[in-house]
Parts: structure tokens; sequence; C-alpha cells
């Protein structure tokens, strides 16, 4: 009889149990806060990396123009010494006496004494 009464005990209690749903949830290889923080992080990284990008396109031009700066000072001292040198043979006085005797100046003194740079005082 103890069978028979387990029989009855159980379909009476299979009826009055519910059956609940259970909700299984699996664990996320990532959470939602690690989530916000390597999002956060990324994008630090991010503009890091355009800032040093352009820091250093900003650094290569101006090298650049340093370079063009420093051929044209190189161009113009050469100019500046040529220039140099021309004024030292247009200040030759035998030259001044050349052109002195084809405009038609006469010469007395033999002695021709190249001037000195005028002060200002």
């Amino acid at each position: 009889m103890s069978t028979e009464k387990a029989r009855v005990y159980q379909q009476e209690i299979q009826p009055d149990q519910k059956q609940m749903k259970v909700k299984v949830t699996k664990k996320r290889w990532i959470s939602r806060g690690e989530k916000y923080l390597y999002s956060i992080v990324s994008s630090v990284m991010l503009c890091a990396c355009a800032y040093v990008i352009s820091f250093s396109s900003s650094t290569d031009s101006l090298n650049r123009e340093i370079e063009s700066m420093e051929g044209k000072v190189e161009e113009q001292q050469s100019v500046n010494n040529s220039l140099s040198y021309e004024a030292e043979q247009l200040r030759n006085p035998e030259r001044i006496l050349e052109i002195a005797k084809e405009h038609g100046l006469d010469i007395k003194q033999s002695q021709v004494k190249q001037a000195g740079t005028v002060s200002a005082d």
C-alpha cells in the first residue's frame, strides 16, 4: 500500500505544482562597465594618435620651409659676394683714370689715391 499511496500523493502534488520557466543568462565575455572603459581608453588613444600625426606633419612642413629659406639665404649670400667683388673692381683707380680721360679730364698729378669711407661725424 505504500506504493499506492505514493502514486496518489504524486498525482496530487503534480497538478498543484506550477511549472516555472527559469531564465538562464549566460555570463557575458565583456561586462557593460568594461565596454565603457575600453571605449574611453580607445577614444583617448585615437585622439593622441591624431595629435601626434598632426604635430609631426606640421613639424615636417616647418622643416621644409626652413630648408627652403636656408637655400634662399645661401643664394642671396652668393649674390652679395659677387656684387661686393664687382664693387671692388669698380673702385679700381686705374679704371677711374681711364673713364676720366675718356670724358676729357686732364690729370696733372700722377698720384691717384683711393678715397676711404666717409664717416658721418
